[in-house]
């Protein structure tokens, strides 16, 4: 597979080309934009009435602030800091993380369309930001019921083997990481937790192991001494399939899917209806992509350096969590529902 294996699907994504190319070829613009194009209402400048111009460039802001910023976060904490988290950190092996990832996904693809329609029932932003304040509310006893469903053995080790890595000079300047960095490294990606202790001026890092029958300390980081010292402390390496609970896992899994298909279900009606007909398309292209590309694409590289920064397992799922409430604040103060407007004449002038 890693020699020509892994071209197979993107071999097989052509048939999809194909049917996009068709259906694209066969779509034609809305109503809506083909009248205003044909009474001559269009922007002239699109990009400077959408982001330079008031109240316009306010609802952009509001709108990446207080709706796709979160949205961004809570879906890339469900499908891929979830994923990541099975894998590097819990040990579970790629086909099973995978499998139960693709099942909760299937399991979950249907919310997406119920919560559109209950979005046409009771609103499109008191289901996203109810989807933010859930998940930032239950993220840590998820991800910690995660880890005792998946990995039961690591969970037990942690708690008996407190970790001390002593070291200096763990800023790496120009992305070179130094031993440090290095050293804090390693025992993240080993789905331990551990405490950071300033070692003396110019030291190398140190390892210390308190295992209830012995304790161990390691001068110096290597990769391959520090894998044997926790290796002889009866680390768990791997998981255990036999002692995975793959219900309450994938259970797990499926709720926080659900979580993305609230934030998610909603929100492209909602950014529809939240801009005029004119400047439409400009304007919720920025913060639909800031939303999603930066605050949710930057998520699982900000969560490993937290992780890594602090010796916490979990202490990256701050990240989500933090701008999930910053969504809910600025939604629930700033913005207003949107699902009684009238898409085909509403213009900003309109609101109180």
């Amino acid at each position: 597979f890693a020699e020509w294996g892994w071209r197979i699907p993107f071999w097989l994504s052509l048939i999809l080309l194909i049917f996009s190319v068709y259906i694209r070829l066969k779509l034609h613009e809305s109503p809506i934009f083909q009248k205003m194009k044909s009474e001559g209402k269009g922007s002239k400048s699109p990009l400077t009435d959408s982001f330079f111009k008031y109240p316009n460039n306010k609802f952009v802001l509001l709108a990446l602030l207080g709706a796709t910023a979160g949205q961004g976060v809570v879906w890339y904490t469900g499908q891929f800091y979830a994923l990541f988290f099975l894998i590097i950190t819990l040990k579970l092996d790629y086909i099973s993380a995978y499998t139960l990832i693709g099942i909760s996904l299937l399991i979950g693809t249907p919310f997406f369309i119920f919560f559109g329609w209950l979005s046409d029932k009771i609103g499109r932003l008191k289901i996203i930001l109810t989807g933010c304040l859930i998940a930032a509310v239950t993220y840590f006893p998820l991800f910690q019921g995660l880890t005792h469903y998946v990995n039961p053995a690591l969970e037990e080790y942690s708690a008996k083997t407190p970790i001390t890595v002593a070291a200096t000079e763990c800023l790496a300047p120009w992305n070179v990481p130094t031993p440090c960095d290095s050293a804090r490294d390693f025992v993240t990606k080993a789905g331990l937790s551990f405490v950071t202790t300033d070692g003396p001026a110019g030291s190398a890092p140190t390892l210390t192991l308190k295992h209830p029958t012995a304790s161990k300390t390691v001068q110096g980081y290597s990769a391959a001494t520090w894998g044997a010292a926790l290796a002889e402390s009866g680390y768990p390496a791997k998981a255990d399939p036999a002692k995975v609970n793959w219900f309450m896992t994938e259970l797990i899994l499926v709720i926080m899917v659900i979580y993305v298909t609230m934030v998610y279900g909603p929100i492209a009606a909602f950014l529809v209806e939240l801009f005029p007909t004119k400047i439409r398309y400009t304007s919720m292209s920025l913060p639909y992509h800031i939303g999603n590309g930066w605050f949710g694409g930057m998520l699982p590289l900000t969560a490993t350096a937290m992780v890594a920064a602090t010796g916490d397992i979990y202490y990256g799922l701050w990240y989500p969590i933090v701008v999930s409430i910053m969504t809910l604040i600025i939604g629930a103060i700033f913005l207003s529902e949107t699902k009684n407007r009238d898409i085909r004449t509403y213009d900003h002038s309109m609101l109180p």
